[in-house]
């Protein structure tokens, strides 16, 4: 066993690369992804949940639109797609991740419209249109509070969040804990045991 997690900074595991394959919105993906990122063997059931149930932007959507912990990419790739006009960036702490999700933007011919950068790198003054995560909850609740304080503030007036956590890791009291900073929060849909919060200010 080693002691690399999906958010370890530089994952010490051989990186033994692989594909997951998934459609979204009549569209299929094949991505890279290899050991040592999360869900590194499939699409992760969460994720899955929010590409089907939230609402992906429009075609003609501009952004700027953020994926926080990207991945190998699932969500970023989506949402270039969805939006060919948009600005994509795709943030992580996990180099490996960052790298395929840069390698997956190429594939999918995004590659000149996302942004792969770690959490430092994003300029300060940037707000977003949309920000997406399936957040990482197993990085501890202090953690995951103190992630979405950092970036839930980085939307626009009128922009719209877009998270997916599981009912029984935390959806319900997530969900409460968003209203109590003062966001608006519906709870957009649920399916298979995952809850789909749209969040407004």
């Amino acid at each position: 066993m080693t002691g690399d997690h999906y958010f370890t900074a530089e994952p010490t595991t051989p990186a033994q690369p692989r594909e997951v394959e998934f459609s979204v919105a009549g569209r299929d993906y094949t991505l890279a992804s290899a050991s040592g990122v999360f869900s590194a063997a499939r699409l992760d059931p969460g994720t899955a949940v929010l590409l089907r149930k939230a609402e992906l932007p429009g075609h003609d959507a501009t952004g700027p639109l953020l994926d926080v912990g990207c991945g190998f990419g699932p969500i970023t790739c989506v949402l270039a797609s969805s939006a060919p006009a948009a600005t994509v960036w795709a943030v992580d702490v996990n180099q490996r991740a960052r790298d395929l999700t840069a390698a997956n933007a190429a594939r999918v011919g995004a590659a000149g419209r996302v942004h792969v950068a770690a959490p430092d790198d994003v300029p300060a003054d940037l707000t977003f249109a949309e920000i997406w995560s399936n957040p990482p909850i197993h990085i501890g609740k202090a953690e995951l509070h103190e992630l979405l304080r950092r970036w839930l503030p980085r939307l626009a007036p009128d922009g719209v969040a877009w998270l997916v956590v599981a009912r029984h890791l935390g959806g319900d009291s997530l969900h409460r804990w968003l209203v109590e900073q003062g966001w608006q929060v519906e709870r957009h849909a649920s399916q298979k045991g995952f809850r789909v919060l749209r969040v407004t200010r």
